[in-house]
């Protein structure tokens, strides 16, 4: 996933301390109550440590009313798909579903990555979900091209269907 909607950049303000705008708050939620819905509900949630990453974590999992403690990973801050493979590889081999909260282009790069596919082969908006299944033996063994798209949910979708 990615962060939702953050508030522009203020003078002075250091980018990895940029809060989410209002409108990210209410996608992060909506995002979180679909996740709900479809009953997926993770075994783990890693994010970046960045304000509107956290920030975006932390909606998500209140929004899904699953008590799932959230895991945070520096090495997602302004990283690009090897570094989320990375981080994936580190999770023990009980976590069967996994969400990560991060940034692009990392998060396009890290999808690209493991299904297999080109750079660029999807745009991930804020608070954009991109669903990815693979099946490696363990998480240490997750390799590019071990997985496949599953589907990609944008929060203006479902503010439609609202």
């Amino acid at each position: 996933m990615r962060h939702a909607k953050a508030e522009l950049l203020a003078p002075g303000q250091r980018d990895y301390d940029r809060p989410l705008a209002s409108r990210g708050r209410q996608d992060a939620a909506r995002m979180g109550k679909a996740l709900r819905a479809m009953k997926i509900f993770p075994d783990a949630v890693v994010a970046s440590p960045a304000r509107r990453a956290r920030e975006t974590a932390e909606e998500v999992v209140k929004a899904l009313k699953h008590a799932e403690e959230i895991r945070w990973d520096k090495s997602l801050y302004a990283a690009a798909g090897d570094a989320w493979l990375a981080a994936l590889r580190k999770l023990e081999a009980k976590i069967d579903v996994v969400a990560v909260v991060a940034h692009t282009p990392g998060i396009e790069d890290a999808a690209a990555l493991v299904v297999g596919a080109s750079t660029g082969f999807i745009d991930c908006p804020t608070a954009g979900i991109i669903a990815i299944e693979a099946d490696p033996p363990s998480w240490k063994g997750l390799e590019p091209g071990a997985g496949a798209l599953r589907w990609f949910l944008r929060p203006k979708l479902l503010e439609a269907l609202e």
